[in-house]
């Protein structure tokens, strides 16, 4: 009888994105937040508006990136020409 093989480990696609979800929830803690609450104007934009808008987009851009990246695990077939 041939013995049942061992589940394959998760695939590094999802460490990363889980990776990406903590640093989400750190960046938008809200001590961290206050830190960035300061009276300052850059560009006439308060520093916190720059600050959340900066690193959402930041996160959307590597989440894009990474859920769009071809799994190394998953190969194409050859083409046949």
């Amino acid at each position: 009888m041939i013995p049942d093989p061992e589940p394959a480990p998760p695939p590094p696609r999802a460490d990363r994105l889980i990776g990406l979800f903590l640093f989400g929830a750190v960046a938008f803690n809200p001590p961290l937040l206050r830190v960035f609450g300061v009276e300052v104007m850059v560009l006439g934009w308060p520093f916190l508006a720059l600050y959340v808008f900066t690193v959402w987009a930041g996160l959307i851009a590597l989440l894009a990136v990474q859920i769009e990246r071809p799994d190394a695990t998953k190969r194409r077939p050859p083409r046949s020409e």
